[in-house]
């Protein structure tokens, strides 16, 4: 069996959104082979570096706040404020390095058990001259890959694994279509069918 991943699964074990995902991709269950688009890998970073923009902005609000804070000499809720404020800041950074550290190590544990599927001419010839995914033309090179992909072995269970159910969501019928027989959002979904068949 072939289980797609996508960038979002990425994301979800950096993010913590999927408590499950770094189980599945330490420890697939042994007749499971994980595959993932490399563009997955550079999307998941530049997603990692948006997250860092917005954690910085709010590390420079808090600093604002911070420099307020310190000049009301009598208030208590200003010095109880500012103790919490400076408190937050910390747990930002630690919140950043967090976020950092569980994408790299998901990153590493992809390039040592997962298949990579690499951009191909006719991957990005396809995903230009056909719209699958409209509003999102990463996502567009994504499917694009997987469905690629999904042709080699036609006889082969593929399933598909992303908490992306905007725009993969809409496209269940294409996905079987192309022989990927089920689409889950999250791990627990996989493994309680995976348990089950």
């Amino acid at each position: 069996m072939k289980l797609y991943i996508e960038t979002n699964f990425l994301m979800s074990i950096a993010t913590g959104r999927d408590d499950l995902a770094f189980q599945l991709l330490e420890n697939p269950p042994a007749s499971v082979k994980i595959a993932i688009p490399s563009i997955c890998c550079l999307e998941a970073l530049s997603a990692l570096e948006d997250e860092i923009k917005r954690r910085n902005r709010f590390e420079n609000e808090l600093n604002l706040q911070i420099s307020q804070l310190r000049r009301d000499k009598t208030s208590l809720f200003a010095k109880s404020l500012l103790s919490l404020l400076e408190q937050s800041l910390s747990e930002n950074r630690g919140f950043v390095n967090d976020i950092e550290f569980r994408l790299f190590q998901a990153m590493a544990k992809v390039a040592e058990t997962a298949e990579i599927i690499e951009l191909t001419n006719n991957i990005l010839r396809e995903s230009l001259s056909t719209k699958i995914i409209t509003k999102e033309p990463t996502d567009n090179l994504i499917i694009h890959a997987i469905l690629e992909d999904a042709k080699i072995n036609p006889t082969e269970t593929k399933v598909f694994l992303s908490g992306n159910i905007k725009e993969f969501g809409t496209i269940q019928d294409l996905l079987n279509q192309g022989g990927i027989t089920r689409y889950f959002t999250n791990c627990q979904e996989f493994f309680s069918w995976f348990n089950n068949n």
